[in-house]
């Protein structure tokens, strides 16, 4: 077996081509492999790319678990490899949490193919090990799966899940007994547990009637879907909204087949939104997402129809959540049939600015207040939060990250938590959840535009008002796939040419190189660095490198002067490289110009890959 470097920082597996002969041929003579997998298997006995995709690495525990392609083999999402994930999860926390049996593992899923069958298989090795398992009896959204491991004071979670993926994938995430996701030391324990484990097909688990029966697979009903949209409503309904403003907001809603439409539609209207058009053709769940091209409400597409809902009912607003209801789109009306769409750094820099507002102008901005985002989302929010004297914080990127300081703020008292964003749609408002919420964002949004329409305004309004009061900010994420093993190395020697050549882009000044892997910020232009004088360094001595103080990630992220910036890092779930761009400047043609520059200087690197 080779090695090459593996997503976590570690070291990935690469298996030889007898290797991969051999396991292809244990798992098609496997006498109780399903009957869809074994046909799969038996289709590509002459295709050696086939069989190296399938075999050529166990599909990768990440930090966030898994996700990968449904299908035969150790490389892809299946009861087999499903049942190893959690048999490690089970070997971990009999290991470290003494009360962990009797506490029991939640389990949730969404829409996908495949979602329900992996959920009973959780909690059949779960019940196995002896561990109960509490199994939701229908779907729930991703940030329910976080709420409910709070409510029941268990000792983890699990989510069945691929989130905005193709339809062809599903997922595992787990989270910790604070209802965020596991960070990657406990994901590396777990790792190295699932690694113990080199027979997939002997996993014991218990049948479902002896489950129930001990008392080990319990189900989850719609007490606690009730449970998690009253503690949505407590704690995003703002008291500055009147009910008649929430009364006249127009909305259209799609969840986009997904697992939105129970909770939304009821935060919604329980909150007071009588006039809530649903997406009739997206409104049932379906794992194959046949009305659109992509379920990622990042993607303009993806509410492609509900725009044009919007336009026969003349909707103010328009909101779409991914199949597992913790991301957010939204597009606001400027005119007749006129619609445009918000990216995820602007409606997390709106939602910023309305939420602080709101308790400003209530007298309940506490002075400990912290606002917490990923450094890879725009300092549009973040740079009003700051004029206001709120503390803002960046993390590495991921919504885990968000959730554990607020975590460990909740357990210093150090800080009030008020609001956490990211650049992908995420946002969350109340730590009731420890994960972006689609559902606190969907109502926060809603009470956002109900207050300003009420001033005669939109969120466009809004954002415009924003800019020229603390500046103007664009964005934009430039992703490329390369599957299989040679991508990997692809990225592998990319991430490394970058550490040593730095990208150079036309008419911006370098000025340093922040490199996660090592946790360092080296300066390039020290004794003209206005991050430096920022920072409450002297200039004659401010050090040409400094410590970073964050875990340690495969990530770079280069400064400019201006306070533009430009990142990259491989995804910790997809066979992608992706590349933030970050410009701030005094008007919009001045950032698009930049981010243009930027946008080539990336073209030109990705053009030797």
């Amino acid at each position: 077996m080779r090695s090459s470097p593996g997503g976590m920082g570690g070291v990935l597996h690469v298996r030889t081509p007898q290797e991969m002969e051999t396991l292809y041929r244990t798992w098609l003579h496997q006498p109780n492999l399903p009957r869809d997998l074994k046909a799969e298997l038996e289709a590509i006995v002459d295709d050696p790319a086939a069989i190296e995709d399938r075999f050529y690495k166990d599909l990768e525990f990440g930090t966030g678990g898994l996700r990968g392609v449904l299908g035969a083999g150790t490389n892809r999402m299946n009861v087999f490899t499903v049942r190893r994930a959690t048999a490690g999860l089970a070997r971990w926390l009999k290991a470290h949490e003494e009360t962990a049996a009797e506490r029991g593992v939640v389990i949730g899923y969404d829409c996908r193919r495949m979602s329900r069958e992996f959920a009973e298989e959780a909690g059949r090795v779960l019940a196995a090990a002896g561990i109960r398992a509490f199994v939701f009896d229908h779907l729930c959204p991703t940030p329910e799966l976080s709420f409910a491991v709070r409510a029941l004071g268990a000792a983890a979670g699990i989510m069945i899940t691929a989130s905005h993926n193709p339809p062809e994938y599903n997922g595992y995430k787990v989270y910790g007994p604070d209802g965020g996701q596991i960070l990657p030391d406990v994901a590396k324990a777990i790792t190295a547990e699932i690694e113990q484990i080199s027979d997939l097909f002997a996993i014991p688990a218990l049948e479902r009637a002896e489950a129930e029966e001990k008392g080990l697979l319990r189900w989850i009903r719609s007490e606690m879907d009730d449970a998690y949209v009253t503690a949505v409503l407590d704690a995003v309904r703002q008291p500055g909204v009147a009910e008649a403003d929430r009364a006249q907001l127009r909305i259209v809603y799609t969840p986009l087949h997904g697992t939105g439409l129970v909770p939304v539609r009821e935060a919604l209207q329980r909150a007071g939104y009588a006039q809530v058009t649903i997406v009739r053709a997206q409104e049932q769940p379906d794992g194959e997402f046949p009305t659109t091209r992509s379920p990622n409400p990042e993607e303009p597409e993806a509410l492609e129809l509900a725009l044009q809902v919007a336009r026969d009912v003349d909707a103010d607003l328009v909101m779409g959540t991914d199949p597992d209801c913790d991301r957010v789109g939204i597009a606001v009306r400027t005119g007749p049939g006129e619609y445009r769409l918000l990216t995820g750094n602007q409606t997390g820099g709106l939602l910023t600015w309305f939420l602080l507002e709101q308790r400003r102008k209530a007298g309940t901005l506490p002075s400990n207040g912290v606002v917490i985002k990923t450094h890879v989302t725009s300092e549009l929010g973040a740079e009003y939060a700051r004029r206001l004297g709120i503390a803002v914080e960046d993390t590495l990127t991921g919504f885990k990250y968000i959730g554990a300081r607020i975590t460990a703020y909740e357990r210093t008292g150090e800080r009030e938590f008020l609001f956490g964003y990211e650049e992908s749609y995420g946002y969350l408002v109340s730590g009731i959840v420890r994960d972006k919420d689609g559902v606190q964002g969907c109502l926060a949004i809603a009470e956002m535009a109900a207050a300003l329409k009420r001033e005669g305004k939109t969120l466009v309004d809004a954002l415009e008002a924003l800019y020229q009061q603390v500046g103007y900010f664009q964005e934009e994420l430039i992703s490329r796939t390369l599957p299989g093993a040679d991508g990997l190395e692809k990225i592998r020697r990319l991430m490394a040419t970058l550490r040593s050549h730095a990208i150079d882009v036309e008419g911006l000044r370098l000025l340093a190189v922040e490199d996660y892997k090592t946790l360092e910020r080296r300066w390039v232009q020290p004794e003209e660095s206005a991050l430096a004088e920022k920072a409450g360094a002297a200039t004659s001595a401010t050090p040409r490198t400094e410590p970073l103080h964050f875990e340690a990630s495969d990530v770079l992220k280069y400064l400019f002067d201006g306070g533009n910036w430009l990142a990259v890092r491989p995804s910790g779930t997809e066979p992608k490289i992706k590349f933030y761009l970050g410009a701030r400047g005094s008007s919009h043609e001045e950032c698009e110009r930049t981010v243009g520059r930027m946008r080539d200087a990336v073209d030109r690197v990705l053009a030797s890959v």
